[in-house]
């Protein structure tokens, strides 16, 4: 398994590079997001890679941060879905608006990702429910350096959390949150939506 590669940058083809490594040089796809972070070329480079080996050949992705490739290997994961399809989504989405839509099932912000279909985002979105909602944490904290202070948390995602919790189905939950000020806070937020919760 090939985890981190870190060479010089000899060409950017989108969404393939090529990364001279000791003479050697891998061909990298990288998802946009990573490639609009790459430096010139001849410059050093380091990313995070995923090796995958398939009947018609062995591929190299390759991610600017440890999150884009958690997330990366939870979207191939789903029934269906190939690393082209996983790419396009890093390519659309930071890795925390993608959680965020996971965790409040926002269809609409998954069929904005060119080649992203409405039956791939409710299965993105179906599978994934479960998984991302509540690891959000755990990807930010994974962030390096100033990248993780970049990712602020999401208060709609943990008032969600808090109500699931609390043993509310999430349809109870995100109807109840509907009415929610952009500007909520976490304590306000449950506060409003148990208050909602309670008349219903």
């Amino acid at each position: 398994m090939i985890g981190r590669i870190t060479g010089t940058l000899l060409e950017k083809n989108p969404p393939q590079i090529l990364v001279d490594v000791h003479g050697v040089g891998y061909e990298i796809d990288v998802p946009m997001s990573t490639f609009y972070a790459l430096p010139e070329l001849g410059q050093s480079v380091s990313l995070h890679t995923h090796f995958a080996v398939r009947e018609d050949g062995h591929f190299l992705y390759g991610f600017a941060s440890a999150e884009e490739r958690t997330l990366f290997r939870q979207i191939l994961k789903v029934s269906g879905i190939g690393a082209r399809t996983a790419l396009a989504v890093l390519s659309g989405l930071s890795v925390t608006d993608f959680v965020q839509a996971v965790a409040l099932q926002e269809s609409g912000r998954l069929l904005k990702i060119p080649g992203i279909g409405k039956k791939t985002a409710e299965r993105l979105l179906l599978e994934l429910r479960d998984k991302l909602g509540k690891s959000l944490p755990a990807l930010a904290a994974s962030v390096p350096g100033k990248a993780a202070a970049a990712l602020p948390a999401d208060p709609r995602s943990d008032i969600l959390n808090a109500l699931l919790a609390l043993g509310y189905n999430e349809r109870e939950a995100l109807t109840a949150m509907k009415g929610l000020a952009e500007d909520a806070g976490v304590s306000d937020g449950i506060r409003h939506a148990l208050k909602q919760l309670s008349r219903a």
